[in-house]
């Protein structure tokens, strides 16, 4: 193949040819042959060269022991930083989006201060939204949402801690289903540890329910915040929700993951 078979339409050319290679090497953490890339972007050998060569050239390719490819240093450097540098509620923006549109329902994510949860992002289906009393900035208690809920259950680990969060002053019940004692919330709470999730059944506003699980934006370890579905009972119920909950964790997992 020539240069110029090289460049006819449904080929790569240029800059396209330098991107299709480097989003090769990303896909192939193992490394990559020259043949291998050349088959993979469909471009003769020398130009795919060209194109690796570019690349070492800016830090973002390199070789390893074995003469194969992989992303450099410089790259992983850039990227990371990047990342890092993005707020936790635009990085979670993908898995919202992904969520929203499986179920049809609002999507949460929010984060712990002190005895509230603060919602930092919020997206509502395009037809079909339910009016919550959620709003971006906003806070609701925390005991009595699931977003909250998931993130006390890493904290409070037993009835005294409970109790020593609670304090003197009396938990706030929005409905007749929230926990009002220190002992209703250490149940919940144990009942969130054993299951992996958090579930709001009607608990801070009347015929809405939601389901949470931990979001991990900055650690693979501690959770930045939980990401939450809600929407009315009738139509979603919870359990439904429980059930497809590996789609979930897997939605979640793919688009928040850091590591």
């Amino acid at each position: 193949m020539t240069e110029q078979d090289d460049a006819t339409p449904d080929r790569l050319v240029g800059a396209e040819r330098v991107l299709a290679v480097l989003a090769e090497l990303a896909r192939r953490p193992d490394g990559i042959a020259l043949e291998e890339m050349a088959r993979a972007v469909a471009s003769a050998k020398p130009t795919v060269h060209r194109a690796l060569a570019s690349l070492r050239r800016a830090g973002f390719a390199s070789r390893d022991g074995y003469g194969r490819y992989v992303l450099g240093d410089e790259f992983l450097r850039l990227a990371f930083a990047h990342h890092e540098q993005r707020p936790d509620h635009v990085r979670v923006m993908p898995v919202l989006r992904a969520l929203c549109e499986r179920y049809g329902e609002t999507v949460h994510y929010a984060t712990l201060d002190g005895r509230s949860v603060v919602y930092r992002s919020k997206l509502d289906p395009p037809v079909g939204a339910v009016r919550l009393n959620s709003v971006i900035g906003g806070r609701n208690p925390a005991h009595c949402t699931a977003v909250g809920k998931m993130l006390l259950a890493g904290l409070l680990h037993d009835e005294q801690a409970v109790r020593d969060w609670v304090g003197d002053r009396p938990l706030d019940r929005p409905t007749e289903r929230s926990a009002g004692t220190p002992e209703e919330l250490h149940a919940a709470l144990e009942r969130v540890r054993a299951a992996g999730y958090a579930v709001d059944d009607q608990e801070n506003e009347p015929a809405v329910n939601c389901l949470a699980v931990p979001a991990y934006l900055t650690s693979p370890t501690v959770p930045s915040g939980a990401i939450s579905i809600s929407g009315l009972v009738y139509r979603m119920p919870v359990r439904e929700l429980a059930d497809d909950l590996p789609a979930i964790r897997a939605i979640v997992a793919g688009a928040t993951e850091t590591r």
